[in-house]
């Protein structure tokens, strides 16, 4: 056929089954297919990633030329016809299918011939899962990915998303070995390069194969335990995605209904991790107040001591601190030193308000609902413990969640709204923090305040929003002009270290996430991630932001009431429930 270019704009008309279906010139079959409800199964195709046709499971064949193609790769013609379901095409795809899934099989009594679904959850009902076969050998040999990640060879169709999502993002670390049976996923052996725990490459595996290091046994042993006081925490990103996983459309806020899942689950504290952001707020901008100064007093000569060289970076990203801290140790100074929101209020609950409810700090079981898989790797951080206690103790994926929520037949999007406890009160500021320049308009918001006496006439520096993967701002505080960049995924940040490397007065403030969009897009979200559902995840954030009594760290009460707390602490001890620090790491740390 012709070689037809993507997405022309140009409306033609195609026929699936005889069905006639408007879609753009250009576009695949496949997408106008599931678009119009036709259930195709595909395993390699990502509408964000480049189009293989590896897995061959989507064939279809062109009406009246006995021609059986991929679907995925079949371009949308005027008058093209296209048959969905022949007996040709269903023997092609099931013999595919055998290919694919001969291991699942082999282990799986489950698994026959047939149609199979091109979903995670249809997947399931066949006993296609990663949890089955672990089960099945638990001699299986499983390769982890530090604590947040694990990949089964065996359960690996060679689809290649994982290693597109790894380079699509810039870190590599991912790649295809061998050739026709024999190909394989391997692992990059350059001592220059490392895995930084994202997990987008878990958010693009149709099969299970690459995960999440799961907390969920671990969790719901603890919800048993009655010696224990298990308190639960939500991340902002989690209540606009999670409603994904029940059909609901995405960035529809669930924050009300998922207070009163947690409940019933049987969590003791419904909490919320936005209060923990407005507490890494407060001590960012503080910080970031105290740079600016330090920069401006140093070049109207009223300091001689240099300041640091360079931007101050924000670090509530651990994927993005590990590529700091492995790539580009050097600008470690520049990383501010404010702890993440899980770990600012996992401690705050562990110590002010274990302290306020005479409750004894090791009882309590903290567990943080993340779209993150790095999230899982952060808790293992030794230097972020107090008095011996890990902050939080288990995180559990948005995608973990959701199978908690279904394994319990709770029916999320139909239940009543609940109200998280007063503790966990948060600011509109907290709730924009999963968005990619949400940290630090956040910041801004706060650190006017500090600069000026007074509140920002205008709460939103819609200058640093947007999903572009690099945006550059000037925003005005008081008198002062301060230049920011926000960047989200590592094949972003080399321009910034080039930028800088050019000028250390590039930028005052840069926030860096790993994720596409930012927390999001996390490689903890439901499946399908895409770049679009992203989007609209990202609008229900700055919804939940315009609809908040508070929209400022600043003047959150409970926020207050924390601060008030620590100003009756040693220097020491306050610093140690505030402030962090970092390391350079060897390859595999």
């Amino acid at each position: 056929m012709k070689a037809i270019p993507l997405d022309t704009g140009r409306e033609v008309t195609v026929f699936l089954n005889g069905k006639s279906c408007n879609a753009q010139e250009g576009e695949s079959i496949l997408t106008v297919a599931l678009r119009e409800g036709f259930d195709i199964p595909h395993y390699c195709t990502h509408e964000d990633l480049p189009i293989d046709a590896n897995c061959r499971t989507c064939l279809v064949e062109i009406e009246g030329k006995n021609t059986v193609v991929t679907s995925c790769s079949l371009r949308a013609t005027e008058g093209l016809r296209v048959l969905l379901d022949t007996p040709q095409v269903i023997k092609l795809r099931t013999q595919n299918m055998e290919l694919l899934f001969g291991d699942y099989q082999s282990n799986s009594p489950r698994i026959r011939h047939g149609y199979y679904s091109r979903t995670l959850e249809e997947m399931k009902r066949f006993g296609i899962t990663g949890e089955q076969y672990k089960r099945d050998d638990p001699r299986r040999p499983i390769h982890k990915l530090g604590s947040a990640a694990e990949f089964d060879p065996a359960l690996c169709i060679a689809c290649n998303k994982c290693v597109e999502a790894c380079q699509m993002i810039g870190i590599c670390h991912l790649r295809l070995e061998g050739r026709g049976s024999k190909t394989r996923v391997d692992f990059n052996p350059d001592p220059a390069n490392d895995c930084i725990y994202c997990g987008q490459c878990t958010a693009h595996c149709p099969v299970e194969a690459i995960r999440e290091q799961s907390h969920l046994e671990q969790v719901v042993e603890a919800l048993r335990d009655e010696d224990k006081i298990v308190i639960v925490q939500s991340a902002p990103s989690i209540r606009t995605s999670i409603g994904e996983g029940f059909g609901v459309e995405p960035g529809t806020d669930l924050t009300g209904e998922l207070v009163t899942a947690c409940r019933m689950l049987g969590f003791d504290r419904v909490f919320d991790v936005n209060m923990g952001a407005d507490i890494t707020t407060m001590v960012e901008a503080e910080e970031l107040i105290k740079r600016l100064r330090h920069k401006w007093d140093f070049q109207e000569g009223k300091r001689k001591d240099p300041p640091v060289k360079g931007p101050m970076f924000t670090s509530c990203c651990p994927g993005w601190v590990k590529f700091v801290e492995f790539y580009k140790s050097d600008f470690i100074p520049n990383l501010t030193v404010a702890r993440s929101p899980q770990i600012h209020s996992g401690g705050a609950y562990k110590t002010w308000w274990a302290e306020k409810e005479g409750i004894d700090p090791k009882k309590i079981v903290v567990v943080s609902i993340m779209p993150c898989t790095s999230k899982k790797y952060e808790t293992t951080f030794e230097h972020l413990k107090i008095d011996g206690m890990k902050p939080v103790d288990f995180v559990l994926t948005t995608r973990e969640l959701i199978s908690l929520l279904k394994t319990r037949k709770i029916d999320l999007p139909r239940l009543e709204k609940g109200e998280v406890d007063r503790e966990g009160m948060y600011s509109g500021a907290g709730a924009i923090y999963g968005a990619s320049g949400g940290v630090m308009e956040s910041a801004l918001r706060t650190a006017y305040r500090m600069l000026t006496g007074e509140d920002s006439p205008s709460i939103e520096f819609t200058s640093v929003r947007g999903f572009d993967g690099f945006k550059r701002a000037k925003i005005q505080i008081g008198t002062r002009t301060v230049s920011v960049a926000v960047v989200a995924m590592p094949k972003n940040f080399w321009p910034v270290f080039r930028e800088i490397a050019k000028d250390q007065n590039a930028y005052d403030y840069v926030e860096c996430m790993a994720c596409p969009g930012g927390c999001i897009g996390g490689g903890g979200q439901p499946i399908p991630n895409t770049f679009a559902l992203v989007k609209k995840r990202i609008q229900g954030l700055y919804g939940i932001d315009k609809n908040m009594t508070f929209r400022r760290a600043h003047d959150n009460p409970v926020v207050r009431d924390y601060f008030t707390y620590l100003d009756t602490l040693p220097a020491e001890r306050r610093d140690a429930l505030l402030r962090r620090g970092f390391q350079k790491k060897a390859k595999g740390e």
